[in-house]
C-alpha cells in the first residue's frame, strides 16, 4: 500500500508542475486543481465567480473525475449551460485520506485522458 501511495503522491506532483508550466501559477491543493477542472467542464472561460458558484464548480469537478469510475453520468446542461449529474452507483465510505487519494487518482486519470499528459514520476 505504501509504495502505491508514495507513486500516486509522485504523480500528482507531476500533475501539478504541468499545470504550473501551462497557467503560469501552481495550485495550492486539490481544491485548486478542483476548480480548474470545474472551469474547464463549464466551458464559459474564466471569470470572478461567487462563493457560491466556486463550490458549484468544484461539485462539477468532482463529479466530472467520478465519472471516470462510473459514480456519475452527466444529465445534461440547465438554461445557463451548468452541467448537472445524477449518482449512478453510491460512493464507498472512506475516511478524509482515502476520499483525497480516491479524488487525485481520478484528477489524473482525468488530466492523462482529456490533456494527454503522461503522469507518471518516470517522465520528468
Amino acid at each position: 500500500m505504501f509504495k502505491r501511495d508514495l507513486e500516486l503522491e509522485r504523480s500528482w506532483h507531476v500533475l501539478l508542475r504541468h499545470i504550473e508550466e501551462s497557467l503560469g501559477k501552481k495550485p495550492k491543493d486539490l481544491n485548486g486543481v478542483l476548480f480548474l477542472i470545474g472551469v474547464q467542464e463549464l466551458g464559459q472561460g474564466y471569470r470572478l465567480f461567487s462563493k457560491e458558484e466556486k463550490q458549484d464548480l468544484l461539485h462539477i469537478a468532482i463529479c466530472k473525475v467520478l465519472s471516470l469510475a462510473g459514480y456519475y453520468e452527466l444529465e445534461g446542461l440547465d438554461q445557463e449551460g451548468w452541467p448537472h449529474w445524477k449518482v449512478i452507483k453510491k460512493l464507498p465510505h472512506f475516511d478524509l485520506l482515502e476520499q483525497e487519494k480516491l479524488l487525485k487518482m481520478h484528477v489524473l486519470e482525468y488530466f492523462e485522458i482529456e490533456h494527454q499528459w503522461n503522469l507518471s514520476p518516470e517522465s520528468t
